[in-house]
């Protein structure tokens, strides 16, 4: 019962209040027929024994039906709101008159959240100001190692890659797509990478020479350098494209985390996200289309800029011209474009170690597992949505559509990319990341136990949209 929500538990308390209005309506009824000592009257009693066992349970579920409506699904939205706007950061309450039979109870909270945005957007403003000459010489930085002919990968002592360049970007799609916190044996040969992180170590030099093999079998030379006292290293390998603009990817705090072996016990941010949407030529996974597919990374509970899957896709077929309003995508657009079977076969690279999320995720993975045959990728990923996650904290009773997701969090989709797939990745990603500290603020902190939340709310997809 621990364990159980407020819905659920009022629900339970009527009922046993129901039952426990039978019990003493039946047991005083059959009382009095004793006393009365006629037996004549049994038929009286019964009628009476009855209605009560009819009427009692009934007026205790309209009881509770109005005490639900009024009561417990306010306070599951009130304390979703709340939670939102304590340990998500800015989100509100949206509505002024949730809980209207709650006293100042949705007043309070809505002050509450008000106040805590406000603080909150005070304190970014003062961190903003601190950190503004910082990101200025990072600036710098970041041009001064673009001028340098060398492409950089600096990996952690489980050769998982904690930053890379741009010269090192262009280096790294050769082989496979360029992904933060990916293996650096996804790109270069296992053998050879050790090999040469052994002869560092036994030489106890700062820097050797390598000569590294691709996946693909091209060769790459430079050096290999010891990066801290944790077994890290830099590898400094010729770069492809001295001129690449790509910028500087990277993420420090993945140096100091140590990886689980077992996805249930693994914590959410230590965890890969590949958040996707599709636009497609109808509703139907299985008689329509994909025609375009987007996705974005997020890493350690950031969305990794730069890294971005973003294609358009020959349906080969026409287009519906009532998909095209909803979408954009016209068969001019598309027409030059790869098929879904290609691409689906670079997203699987995309996606690599990942869990997939998405809004409304069995409609978006349908159309990816019907490509399985065709493409020769097999996603057997796991999967998480978004509309669960929306339930998990703001309520089943509520309205989990991508729009109302992204209002109650405070996030804004431009109406120019509200129905592409990527400006609807995006904002399930930022969705997702504004959900995290809440739903580990709610002790869900690790993948399995999110997980065997979600189940709790599977039924919401039969009614939600996107």
């Amino acid at each position: 019962m621990q364990q159980a929500g407020l819905r659920l538990r009022v629900f339970l308390f009527f009922a046993l209040l129901a039952a426990a209005g039978v019990a003493t309506a039946w047991a005083g009824l059959w009382l009095g027929y004793r006393q009365l000592a006629q037996p004549s009257a049994l038929s009286g009693f019964m009628t009476a024994a009855v209605v009560c066992g009819f009427g009692l349970p009934m007026i205790a579920a309209g009881i509770w039906l109005l005490f639900d409506e009024n009561v417990s699904k306010p306070v599951d939205a009130l304390s979703g709101a709340l939670r939102a706007g304590t340990d998500a950061g800015g989100a509100t309450l949206k509505k002024r008159d949730a809980g209207q039979y709650l006293g100042d109870l949705a007043p309070a909270v809505a002050s509450a959240c008000e106040r805590f945005a406000e603080a909150s957007a005070e304190t970014g403003t003062r961190i903003n100001e601190a950190t503004a000459q910082l990101e200025g010489q990072r600036e710098q930085l970041l041009q001064i190692l673009s001028d340098i002919p060398v492409a950089v990968i600096l990996a952690g002592q489980d050769h998982q890659i904690v930053l890379y360049d741009g010269q090192a970007a262009d280096l790294m799609a050769r082989e496979h797509p360029a992904l933060l916190n990916g293996s650096v044996f996804d790109y270069l040969d296992e053998g050879g990478v050790r090999a040469a992180h052994g002869r560092l170590a036994e030489a106890g030099a700062g820097r050797i020479d390598v000569t590294l093999t691709g996946r693909s079998g091209a060769v790459y030379t430079g050096h290999i350098r010891r990066f801290g006292r944790t077994g890290g290293y830099t590898l400094m390998l010729e770069p492809l494209s001295p001129d690449a603009a790509r910028p500087l990817v990277y993420d420090f705090d993945l140096l100091g985390k140590s990886r689980c072996d077992s996805l249930a016990d693994a914590p959410l941010r230590d965890l890969a996200w590949v958040v996707f949407d599709s636009e497609t030529t109808g509703l139907d996974p299985q008689k329509d289309e994909v025609v375009q597919l987007a996705a974005v990374r997020i890493i350690n509970g950031r969305i990794v800029a730069g890294e971005v899957f973003d294609a358009l896709v020959n349906p080969g077929r026409p287009i519906p011209a009532a998909s095209t309003k909803v979408h954009g995508v016209s068969d001019a657009m598309v027409r030059a474009a790869p098929p879904f079977s290609d691409i689906c076969r670079s997203f699987h690279g995309f996606c690599a170690g990942a869990v997939i999320i998405a809004h409304n995720a069995p409609f978006d993975v349908a159309f990816l597992k019907r490509a399985e045959p065709a493409s020769g990728c097999v996603f057997d990923h796991p999967v998480l949505d978004t509309v669960h996650l929306s339930a998990i904290v703001f309520g089943g009773a509520e309205e989990h559509t991508l729009d109302a997701l992204c209002d109650r969090l405070n996030i804004t989709i431009a109406p120019e990319l509200r129905h592409t797939a990527l400006g609807d990745a995006e904002a399930t990603a930022r969705a997702f990341c504004a959900l995290l500290p809440v739903l580990e603020a709610r002790g869900l902190n690790t993948f399995g136990a999110l997980r065997a939340e979600c189940e709790k709310h599977r039924r919401i997809l039969k009614t939600t949209g996107s």
